[in-house]
C-alpha cells in the first residue's frame, strides 16, 4: 500500500476523491503531533494509575491467602473460638450466625423490595408517592451502616429487652431493602413491552402480567439484585454491633434456631480478633477473613451468573 501512495499520480488522484481541501497527508498519523502525543501520554498514565490501585487489592488478598489459608483447617467451620492462649477452635458459631442473620434479612427485605418495585416500576411509576420513594431508597443506599445499626437498637433491642439474631437481621434488611428495590424496578422496566401488550392482548388482568409474565422475566436480574444485597450484609460490623452483639456459642440450642439471644457473626468476631494481643485468635482472625471474602465473591458471581440471562428490550 505504501508503494502505491508513493506515486503522484496514484496520490493526486486519492486526492482528488478526497472532500474539500483535505490532503492526505493530513490524514496520516504523526507521533509529532500534539494530541497524538496528549494521546499516548494520557494513556500511559492511566495504565499506570490503574496498577497502582490494583496493588492495594493484590496486596490484601495475598495476605488473605497468605495468612489466613496457611491456618485454615476444616474444623475452623465447626468449632467454637478459643479462649486466649488456648489452642485449636474457629468460627463455626460466628459462621451460622451470620447465614442466619443475613436469612433474616433476606425475608424481610426481598418480599417489601418487590413488592416496591412492583409499584415504583408498573402501578404508579410517575405518581408522587412513587417519586418519594425511590428519592428515599436512593437516600438509603447510601445511608452509612452504624446509623442503620443504632435504628435497630432502638426499634428492636430495646423493644425486645436484649441484643439477638432477630435485631441483627433488622438492621441488615434496612442496608439490603434499597439495593432490592432499586434493581427489581429496573429489572421490571427491562421487559419487553411486546411482553405486556401480549398478555394483556389475551385477556389478561394486570395483576395476572405482572405475577406470570413481568416478574418470571424479569427475575434473573432481581436475583442478581438480592445477590448483591447479601454481599453488602454478609460483611457488615458496625450494625451488629449495636444489635446481635457477639456470642461465643451457637445460635442453634437443642436441635432448635434460638433468635432471642446475642449472635455471632464473622465480621464481628474478626473486629473482635484483630487487635488482641494474643496470637491464636489473630490466626484465627486472619483464617476467618479469608473464608468471609471467599463468601463475598461467591455471592457476586452468582449475582453476575444470574444478570447473564438478563431480558433484552
Amino acid at each position: 500500500m505504501n508503494e502505491v501512495l508513493q506515486g503522484p499520480e496514484t496520490r493526486q488522484d486519492i486526492e482528488a476523491l478526497l472532500p474539500g481541501e483535505t490532503s492526505i497527508l493530513q490524514l496520516q498519523r504523526s507521533l509529532r503531533k500534539p494530541r497524538v502525543l496528549l494521546s499516548i501520554f494520557l494513556s500511559l498514565l492511566v495504565t499506570v494509575l490503574t496498577v497502582f490501585a490494583l496493588v492495594p487489592l493484590f496486596s490484601v488478598i495475598f495476605m488473605l491467602f497468605y495468612r489466613g489459608g496457611s491456618n485454615l483447617s476444616a474444623s475452623n467451620f465447626w468449632s467454637l473460638p478459643p479462649a486466649p492462649f488456648e489452642e485449636g477452635g474457629g468460627f463455626g458459631n460466628a459462621l451460622v450466625g451470620t447465614l442466619v442473620m443475613v436469612g433474616v434479612a433476606g425475608l424481610i427485605s426481598v418480599p417489601f423490595g418487590i413488592l416496591a418495585a412492583v409499584f415504583l416500576a408498573e402501578l404508579g411509576p410517575n405518581s408522587r408517592t412513587a417519586t418519594v420513594v425511590r428519592f428515599c431508597a436512593k437516600v438509603l443506599s447510601g445511608f452509612p451502616s452504624i446509623l442503620a445499626g443504632v435504628f435497630a437498637y432502638g426499634a428492636v433491642v430495646m423493644l425486645m429487652g436484649g441484643f439477638s439474631a432477630w435485631a441483627g437481621g433488622v438492621a441488615l434488611s434496612i442496608l439490603m431493602l434499597p439495593i432490592v428495590m432499586l434493581t427489581a424496578e429496573e429489572a421490571i422496566r427491562m421487559v419487553p413491552s411486546k411482553m405486556r401488550e401480549a398478555s394483556i392482548g389475551m385477556g389478561a388482568t394486570h395483576t395476572q402480567t405482572v405475577i406470570r409474565i413481568l416478574l418470571p422475566t424479569a427475575m434473573p436480574s432481581i436475583l442478581t439484585g438480592v445477590m448483591l444485597a447479601i454481599a453488602r450484609a454478609a460483611g457488615e460490623t458496625a450494625p451488629l454491633l449495636f444489635t446481635a452483639l457477639f456470642s461465643n456459642y451457637w445460635v442453634v440450642t437443642n436441635n432448635q434456631l434460638d433468635l432471642h439471644q446475642p449472635t455471632a457473626s464473622m465480621a464481628v468476631l474478626i473486629y473482635n480478633f484483630s487487635g488482641v494481643p494474643f496470637e491464636n485468635q489473630v490466626q484465627l482472625c486472619w483464617s476467618a477473613s479469608l473464608v468471609l471474602v471467599l463468601m463475598v465473591l461467591v455471592v457476586n458471581l452468582a449475582g453476575k451468573s444470574f444478570s447473564v440471562r438478563t431480558p433484552q428490550r
